[in-house]
């Protein structure tokens, strides 16, 4: 018996093997012998599978023989477009997403018992490929439904259909007769709707809904059919049903969805310029798709021709359009629906300077409160235009971004973008500036801000998580000459650079804040600032003859002040530049200046300082002995009852030289006692989390585990170094690598 066979050969040739008439099988069936002689004659459409089911039943067949009538039933129930003559349209290039695939063949599965919950909503932005998804998974999923799969196009966005329409044209390709369609009104359509999918096993995609009401009386309470429903908008007013919230493709499904379009040998010849396209285009499938298509009418054209054009944003989404296709007209259609304030709330947020946001930054553009903007925030969310995740951050996909950003051009005059820029702008600056404060343990007597910051812990978070945005909002206050602003902010930020060192963008943060000094001409600030540049040039960026450089105009500003602390930390600076450069001794003469310096002016924190790094140059310079005298001297001065100093400063100071006692011991050979000490300030560095140093410690304590030959706790070692990745120093990294090798060998 083969599934490729018609229904009704297959039928008859049953009904003959168990020698049955087509009256004896009506009898024992229940299904009618005129029905049963025009399916075998192919003269009638394929029953519902409820009568190919009782028909198996007064057969009497086998397992195999009922598996064959049931395949060949299925084999010619074609899916079907509701209220079209055509099928659902092909979806053979299809692409990527496995993982939401796998999503609704587990819904299909769990729908077959009946106990599956029987809705699956499928959301997101548009263009996005929510449709195309859903087609796919009905056509890779037909089969499972034997009873019938329907499609039917809600128009949601555009002209939606109405529910009652929806309905009948379900209820009509379900085969129900005009007749018992004439005696129900909507409400008693809806009933028999429901009762339908409830009792057969269907497959039914309402694509493109707009809302929960216009959903709501298509969907079946159970049974084991399966809904999919398509929607811009993640109709959270649906309860019990799974929902499936779709996004950008990965970057490797971008690159492969485009590569089908063109063609693997066109694509092939240029794989960079096919991923730029891919990134442009922001990886959403529409715009993938109109640039395929693009490209592949215009076939004498590079792919590196479009990668230029599209790299211009102010003509990027106009050139995302191929015939009627624009990507730009499928925001179009979500935007026109948007409330006046959720609107105006999109505009705006194109101007974030970062990759995602919270609602304090819809509340600083919009002069608003957090809840308020929140609420806005939530409705653009549910009409599909800016993603939400659990973390409570927002993003706006790059291309709505830019659509929204020309909105607020056409839509707002300048002086209201103008002066939200400023609203923003402001508020990120002064948030920093508190934030910075806290984290050199100087709280806020009275600040009242859009985010809480009650803690230096909680500040920090900030400051690393909004970086992206703060930053940029320093650029553009430098960019505004808005000095002042530069400065203060930029001076919060010292303490904060010792914690997160390798942030690769501090030295443009105080270059920015030096030239903003300069331009107020004030010598002290200018001394402040340059000393905070030198620093950077040499911790973060390896620069340490424009760290000199630096160092020395910091002391020129300084003696001009005649500030005595600010000419010790230019001193001190110098000396760290020295001292990467080997230049040992040069370093020594001026660390050991600037200490005397900090003493005499009785700056006690700038003193502690220095004397931490003072005692490394001893034994750089042979004399370990000397280097073990002075770690006596700052642990004194720790310990003393009345220690000047405050306390997150004194234990950074107190891990940094816990840390230099195990080197030196080290210097000694006395590699027990440095492997102790390295122990100490490795717990001492994690708790106050300071990972570019944990590396660092990590590589001292291999070291001397090696030198004691205990090769697995060093191995262990160095391997967390390695698992420290970019948080840790690359040489530090390297170094590690190296001696992973050498044990290896051994």
């Amino acid at each position: 018996m083969s599934g490729e066979r018609p229904f009704g050969v297959v039928l008859r040739g049953l009904r003959q093997q168990a020698r049955l008439t087509i009256e004896e099988l009506a009898e024992a069936s229940g299904v009618s012998g005129r029905a049963i002689g025009d399916m075998e004659r192919g003269r009638s459409r394929v029953p519902q599978r409820r009568s190919v089911v009782a028909l198996a039943e007064g057969l009497g067949l086998a397992d195999t023989e009922r598996k064959a009538l049931l395949a060949a039933a299925r084999a010619r129930r074609p899916a079907r477009a509701v209220g079209a003559a055509v099928p659902p349209r092909s979806v053979g290039d299809f692409t990527g997403r496995d993982r939401e695939l796998a999503r609704l063949r587990e819904a299909a599965d769990r729908s077959r018992t009946g106990e599956g919950v029987p809705v699956s909503v499928i959301s997101g932005a548009p263009g996005c490929g929510k449709t195309t998804l859903a087609l796919k998974a009905a056509a890779d999923l037909a089969g499972e439904f034997p009873d019938g799969c329907f499609v039917v196009d809600l128009h949601g966005v555009e002209g939606p259909v109405d529910s009652g329409e929806a309905l009948l044209k379900l209820l009509k390709a379900l085969e129900v007769p005009d007749r018992r369609l004439a005696q129900e009104d909507t409400p008693g359509r809806a009933g028999l709707l429901r009762a339908l999918l409830a009792e057969r096993r269907c497959l039914v995609v309402l694509d493109n809904a707009r809302d929960e009401a216009q959903v709501r009386p298509l969907l079946p309470p159970g049974g084991r059919s399966l809904v999919l429903v398509t929607s811009r908008r993640p109709l959270t007013g649906l309860e019990d049903v799974d929902r499936l919230a779709l996004s950008e493709m990965a970057q490797s499904e971008a690159v492969e969805l485009l590569s089908r379009i063109l063609g693997r040998e066109r694509a092939e010849a240029e794989t960079g310029a096919v991923a730029r396209v891919a990134e442009l285009c922001g990886r959403l499938p529409l715009a993938l798709r109109v640039a395929g298509n693009w490209l592949a009418v215009r076939s004498e054209w590079s792919v590196e021709h479009l990668a230029r054009r599209l790299t211009d944003e102010e003509r990027r989404l106009g050139a995302l359009a191929a015939g009627d296709v624009r990507v730009e007209a499928a925001f179009e259609l979500s935007y026109r629906q948007l409330a006046p304030r959720a609107a105006r709330m999109l505009r705006l947020l194109s101007l974030v300077p970062g990759p995602d946001m919270t609602a304090a930054y819809g509340a600083a553009l919009t002069a608003t409160d957090v809840s308020e903007a929140e609420d806005v925030m939530e409705d653009l969310v549910e009409a599909g235009l800016l993603q939400a995740s659990f973390t409570g951050r927002y993003q706006l996909h790059d291309l709505l971004r830019l659509f929204a950003r020309a909105r607020l051009s056409r839509e707002e005059g300048p002086g209201e973008r103008d002066a939200a820029e400023d609203r923003l702008r402001a508020w990120l600056l002064e948030t920093a500036t508190v934030a910075g404060r806290w984290v050199d343990g100087a709280p806020p007597v009275s600040w009242q801000g859009l985010v809480p910051l009650e803690s230096p812990e909680q500040a920090r978070a900030w400051l690393e998580s909004e970086v992206p945005a703060w930053f940029a909002a320093l650029r553009a206050a430098a960019a505004r000459g808005e000095h002042t602003r530069v400065v203060e902010t930029a001076a919060a930020m010292e303490w904060l650079v010792g914690l997160w060192v390798l942030w690769e963008h501090w030295p443009e943060v105080f270059r920015l804040s030096s030239e903003a000094a300069a331009a107020l001409d004030d010598p002290y600030l200018r001394a402040v600032h340059l000393n905070l540049y030198s620093w950077t040039l040499a911790d973060c960026e390896q620069r340490y003859r424009e760290a000199l450089e630096r160092a020395d105009e910091a002391l020129e500003c300084a003696r001009r002040a005649q500030d005595a602390s600010q000419q010790g930390w230019a001193l001190n600076y110098a000396a760290l530049a020295h001292y990467y450069l080997g230049e040992t001794q040069e370093g020594f003469d001026k660390v050991r200046a600037a200490v005397d310096l900090f003493e005499a002016a009785g700056d006690h924190e700038a003193w502690l300082s220095a004397m931490t790094f003072y005692r490394v140059f001893p034994r750089e310079l042979g004399r370990a002995e000397e280097a073990l005298a002075l770690h006596e001297r700052i642990i004194a001065f720790l310990d003393a009852p009345d220690c000047p100093v405050r306390e997150h400063i004194a234990e950074r100071c107190r891990a940094k030289t816990i840390s230099g006692l195990g080197r030196d011991y080290a210097a000694l050979g006395r590699w027990r006692e440095a492997a102790d000490q390295f122990r100490r300030g490795l717990l001492q560095m994690r708790r106050i989390g300071v990972p570019d140093v944990e590396g660092s410690l990590l590589l001292d304590l291999g070291q001397a585990l090696i030198e004691l030959g205990e090769t697995t706790e060093a191995r262990s070692c160095l391997r967390q170094i390695l698992a420290l990745g970019d948080t840790a120093d690359s040489r530090d990294l390297e170094t590690a690598r190296e001696l992973l090798d050498s044990l290896a060998r051994e």
